[in-house]
């Protein structure tokens, strides 16, 4: 059984661009995130990263995840992990 699920990027049709609203925002953060996180696409660019490039990367998603999940949520959403934390 798969644990993570990119539903959204399948079945968004909706505007695809940044500053024209929150919502059209958010959206399409979300579709280009699950877009970038595609085995395909990550098996050929991961490679061709810098480490500078990995480690900020890394920095940046464990900064906002850090900032805006508390514990619980970090375990459950994120490690998927189904003990209470």
């Amino acid at each position: 059984m798969q644990t993570h699920k990119h539903s959204f990027v399948e079945e968004y049709d909706g505007m695809v661009a940044f500053g024209l609203s929150r919502e059209v925002d958010e959206k399409s953060l979300m579709y280009y995130l699950q877009k970038f996180s595609d085995d395909d696409l990550l098996k050929a660019l991961v490679p061709r990263l810098s480490d500078e490039e990995i480690n900020r990367l890394f920095e940046l998603m464990s900064d906002i995840m850090r900032n805006h999940l508390n514990d619980n949520e970090y375990h459950g959403l994120f490690l998927k992990d189904e003990h209470e934390h």
